[in-house]
Parts: C-alpha cells; sequence; structure tokens
C-alpha cells in the first residue's frame, strides 16, 4: 500500500500541471464558452483524479518509484544458484540456470511517512464530512412537510414549468438559512422558515426554479463527486482550487438554466433576489457551509459577487454562439486528451497484453497437474498449423520480469551495434568476483550465454548505453519496452516486461529474421541458444530465474523445436513463493513437450 501512496503523490505532480492548464485553458475560452460548458468542463478534472486508481497502464514510471523504494543487486551464496535443465542427454549442449537475487525492499521512510500523512488527511476529513452529515440529518429529522399552501401552488407552477415530472418532496426547517436540496437517491428540497414567512411570490419562484434546476442537472450526484475528490485529494491546493471554482461555476450555471426560462425584464429582479438574500444572511455562514453536501442557492461573497456579475451581463445564447461554445469545449477536451497520456496509472504489477484472439485457431487446456503448486502458464505455437496451445490463459497475458531470457536479444543488441561480431565475441574478466565460478572467466557469446553470464551482456549494454537500448526494445516491440536507468538491472529489476505470449510472438519474429537484422547475426544467436541435437531435432532456448531476496520466484524457460520441417514455438512461466526456477521452468516444459510427442527425454 506503501508502494502505492509514493506513486500517488509523484502522481499529484502530473495531476496539479494538468488541472492548471485545465484552468487557463477554461479562462483563455472564458467569453466563448456558456456558463454551462464551463461547468461541463470540470467533469473532466474528475476523470483526471480518477486515473491513479485504476489498474491500467498508460505511461509506466516505475523505474522512478524504484528510486524511493528501492531496489539493488545483491548476490547470493552461489551453492543454491547454479542448476542445469535436468532433463536433457549428456550429449546435450547444457545451460546453466544461474540467477542473482535482487531485493525488492519495502518502501522508503518517506513512503511509510506520506502514507501515515494521507491517511490521517483522510481521516480527518471524512471526520468533518460525517460531523457535516450527522447536524444535517438533525435538520432534516427536524423539518415539517410544506403547510404553506401559496407556496405549494407555486411550487407545483415552477415543476410544469421546469418540465419535471417528479413531485420532489418539500419540507420547511427554522435551522437553514437558505433553500437547499438534499438527497441523492431521495432528493428533497428544505426552504427555512423566515423566507416561507416573508413571502415573495416572484423571490419564491426564482428559488425554487433554482433548485430544480439542481436537481434537473444531476447536481447532487456532482457535488458528492467534488466532496470526494476533496477528501481523497485533500493536500493538493491545485486541485483544492479546481473544486472550489467548479463549485462556483455549477451555481452560475444553474442561475443561467433559470434566467434563461425567464423574460429580460426579469433577471434584475432575479438578482436582487440573490442581493437580498446574502443581506438576510450572516457573513460567517458565507465564509463557510456547513453542509457541503448540499446544493443550494447559497454560497460564499465572492461566488455571489460573481453570479451578480453573470446575471448583469447575461444574454441568452443564440444559436452561433451555442455552436462556438461546443466548439470550444471540444477543443480543450481535445487538448486535455493529448496531455493525458503522460500520466501514469498504477499498475499494481499486473500489466497485461492485448492479445487479439479472433481468426486464430486456439485450444485451451488444462495442465495444472504438470505444475503441481506453481502459478503459472505454458504457450505452444506451431508454425505450420498456425493454431496456438495456451495453457492458463490469464498468467499467459500477464507481463512479467523477462530475467535472463532477455539475453538473446540483448546478444542480438550487441551483434548488431557492432560490439561483438560472430567471429570475435570474446571479452575479457575483469578480475571481479563472483557468485559463480564459471563467470570468473573471459567469455565469447556461447559460454556467456551457456552459463547466463551477467557481466558480459552488462557490457553490452554500458557500451551501447540506454538510449539505444530503449530504442531498440521499441524497435523490435520488447514487451512493455520500459526499462530503468540501470544497465546492471533493468531485465531483472521490474520494469522491463513482457508475457510468455509475446515471448512466443518474439522467438517467431527472431526465428524468421522479421527484424530485417542481418542473417549472420540472427544465426549466431540461434547457435548460441541452441541446447540439444537429436536425429529427431533440435532444441533451442534460454532459461531465466528471478530471485527476490533470496528466494526463487519467477521461472522462465523459452524456445523452440525443429522437427521433420516444423519449428514449434514455447514459452513456460512459473511463479512462487520461493523455489521456482528456470530449471523447473524447464523441467516442467520439456514434460509437456514429451507428452505431445513434440520431444523425446532420453
Amino acid at each position: 500500500m506503501a508502494d502505492f501512496v509514493v506513486y500517488f503523490f509523484i502522481c499529484n505532480l502530473f495531476i496539479s500541471g494538468i488541472t492548471v492548464v485545465l484552468l487557463l485553458a477554461k479562462k483563455a475560452f472564458k467569453t466563448t464558452l456558456s456558463s454551462r460548458m464551463q461547468y461541463h468542463l470540470g467533469f473532466v478534472l474528475f476523470v483526471l483524479l480518477a486515473l491513479p486508481f485504476i489498474p491500467i497502464r498508460i505511461f509506466n514510471i516505475l523505474s522512478w518509484l524504484k528510486t524511493l523504494t528501492g531496489t539493488h543487486a545483491d548476490y547470493t551464496n552461489p551453492a543454491t544458484n547454479g542448476a542445469t535443465y535436468p532433463c536433457l542427454t549428456d550429449t546435450s549442449k547444457q545451460v546453466n540456470d544461474f540467477a542473482i537475487s535482487v531485493s525488492h525492499k519495502a518502501p522508503s521512510v518517506v513512503g511509510y511517512i506520506l502514507c501515515c500523512l494521507w491517511f490521517t488527511g483522510i481521516c480527518m476529513m471524512i471526520f468533518l464530512a460525517a460531523r457535516s452529515l450527522f447536524h444535517l440529518h438533525k435538520i432534516i429529522k427536524s423539518s415539517l412537510p410544506l403547510q404553506n399552501s401559496e407556496v405549494r401552488n407555486l411550487y407545483y407552477e415552477c415543476l410544469s414549468e421546469t418540465g419535471i415530472n417528479l413531485k420532489i418532496p418539500v419540507y420547511s426547517t427554522a435551522f437553514l438559512k437558505c433553500p437547499v436540496i438534499v438527497g441523492f437517491l431521495k432528493p428533497r428540497i428544505y426552504l427555512p422558515i423566515h423566507i416561507i414567512s416573508d413571502y415573495n411570490a416572484a423571490s419564491m419562484r426564482f428559488m425554487l426554479l433554482h433548485e430544480l434546476q439542481h436537481f434537473k442537472h444531476k447536481d447532487i450526484a456532482a457535488n458528492y463527486l467534488i466532496n470526494i475528490a476533496g477528501i481523497l485529494y485533500w493536500f493538493n491546493p491545485f486541485v483544492w482550487y479546481a473544486l472550489k471554482e467548479m463549485r462556483c461555476e455549477r451555481e452560475i450555471a444553474c442561475d443561467s438554466s433559470v434566467l434563461q426560462m425567464l423574460q429580460e425584464t426579469e433577471y434584475e429582479s432575479y438578482g436582487n433576489t440573490l442581493i437580498n438574500l446574502a443581506e438576510k444572511i450572516s457573513r460567517e455562514y458565507f465564509s463557510f457551509s456547513p453542509f457541503p453536501f448540499v446544493t443550494g442557492i447559497g454560497g460564499n461573497m465572492k461566488q455571489m459577487q460573481k453570479r451578480i456579475l453573470n446575471i448583469s451581463k447575461y444574454k441568452k445564447e443564440n444559436r452561433r454562439q451555442k455552436i462556438q461554445s461546443r466548439l470550444a469545449c471540444i477543443l480543450i477536451i481535445a487538448v486535455f486528451l493529448v496531455l493525458l497520456p503522460v500520466l501514469p496509472t498504477y499498475t499494481r504489477g499486473q500489466e497485461r497484453y492485448e492479445f487479439h484472439e479472433e481468426d486464430k485457431d486456439i485450444t485451451y487446456i488444462d495442465l495444472s497437474s504438470a505444475f503441481n503448486e506453481c502459478k503459472g502458464s505454458f504457450v505452444l505455437y506451431d508454425s505450420n498449423k498456425d493454431a496456438w496451445t495456451i495453457y492458463n490463459k490469464d498468467a499467459a497475458l500477464e507481463q512479467i520480469t523477462p530475467n535472463s531470457t532477455y539475453k538473446i536479444y540483448d546478444a542480438l543488441l550487441g551483434l548488431e551495434s557492432g560490439i561483438i561480431t560472430p567471429e570475435h565475441s570474446k571479452m575479457t574478466w575483469n578480475g571481479e568476483d563472483y557468485p559463480f565460478d564459471a563467470w570468473e572467466s573471459d567469455q565469447d557469446l556461447s559460454s556467456a550465454m551457456h552459463s547466463s553470464v551477467n557481466w558480459y551482456f552488462q557490457n553490452i549494454d554500458n557500451i551501447a548505453g540506454m538510449d539505444n537500448v530503449r530504442s531498440y526494445l521499441k524497435d523490435i516491440g520488447y514487451g512493455n519496452q520500459q526499462t530503468s536507468n540501470d544497465t546492471d538491472l533493468y531485465w531483472t529489476d521490474f520494469s522491463l516486461k513482457i508475457s510468455p505470449i509475446e515471448q512466443v510472438e518474439l522467438l517467431k519474429k527472431f526465428y524468421h529474421n522479421t527484424f530485417g537484422f542481418s542473417s549472420k547475426n540472427i544465426n549466431t544467436v540461434k547457435d548460441a541458444i541452441l541446447i540439444a541435437s537429436t536425429p529427431d531435432g533440435t532444441l533451442s532456448g534460454k532459461t531465466g530465474t528471478g530471485k527476490i531476496d533470496g528466494q526463487d520466484t519467477n521461472g522462465w524457460f523459452i524456445g523452440y523445436i525443429e522437427k521433420s520441417g516444423h519449428v514449434y514455438y514455447f514459452a513456460t512461466n512459473i511463479q512462487g513463493a520461493s523455489n521456482t526456477t528456470g530449471s523447473m521452468a524447464a523441467e516442467i516444459s520439456l514434460s509437456i513437450l514429451s507428452d505431445m510427442g513434440l520431444w523425446k527425454n532420453r
């Protein structure tokens, strides 16, 4: 949860910026936008404020989060980290399943402090709202159904005038100073007794029309959204200012809706009604509304000034002005949509690949017995039949850290960049101590792939540079195409992710070289990942193990089988609290492939 709170506060930097842009855009088009359109544009703000809570990815900033939550490499005991594929023959080219551990630490102290502050503020805001609702409930309980026949008859006339068929109950109360409408599911109008006692038909009509316009335009529901947003974003002054402006715009829009029904000769009287109401109500009431969940004709003094100014300048819109107002509204929304992708949304680690199943031959099978207690998925693609076989569709679509399976494509990056060549791929060991003896020697591409030597591929990335790495990931369409700034960790530090289905699709592109790379480079990588060659066919692939805080939590085995002119691409992923390694994924894969008659374990 603290991770999300850190992320949420980072999001607020983006939210504040876009909110300012939205406010400036509304101000720039103030003379063009009608008061109703000004108010409706405020609902765009709700979309913006909801985005951090929606579990879909628009733009990934997890690499920024890791600078706050702390993710770093931690070499562990080599005795527990080296393993080989258990189901291959002695004549096969065995590949070591070496892995290092990363520590996915709990959020930093900053994260916990922000979490505590945010929840404390929310609790205080909820307390204030609950206290307000409690006092309002007491007022509602003490109110009585409207008895004044003149006011009741006038109310029915107003219902007919606004075209509202629902007869909203009207009550009188001595504990309110201006008319309000309350209730989302069961709306009711409450009129102060002092206004009923000082009955003026014109003023009462204006006030009733105003409250009915609130009902007609669903302002009660919007008011709840405003208050919920204020509770969640209590710390953000930009959001609070925007919400305050929206409340004022709501009342101005409501005034304009009433004026639209009146004759021009009545505008002054309507304005005088607001002024007289303000004079009768104490300045203390207007400085702070004790009931934020109600909508009414009242407001603070600044709002009243703006409303009176709007009334003095109001003119009914003609057709041309309506079209201009709508076009301006569309333009502002378009600008908002352009800016929207810069706002990240929380993924909760469940980024998913959009796999279009239409016109595909897909068979879903149950392989739960092969996976035992492990969560996982298996994906197989028969290129000759253009047919898919998938176990656990949901897991097969989930984007996961690729770990060492990415080294297939990292090797191709090194070759295509000229950092290494098919003839000269040797790199010199720098003498540094590593957790595995196999890493403490000079390496070429074949040995580095065989022993999954991290420093070899990290050298490739360091020489290429992260800008080129990111460009390369985009060019080949690798998973989510997101990286941290750490060339040592990005394929295992939770930034770069890919789903099992994407692994298979990318292997197809790699095998047939749809990237348009050098065929010699492609063949060099193919040779490096060749695992076994038998009279029945060949097996090529790469494992990957994700180790977090010393526990093996993520195991990969991806590759392809060439057999009798057919090519079968596969990807297996397993996840668990511990003991889920690339070796185990390879064992599961080879067992499944054997049962399918695609590969024989000898």
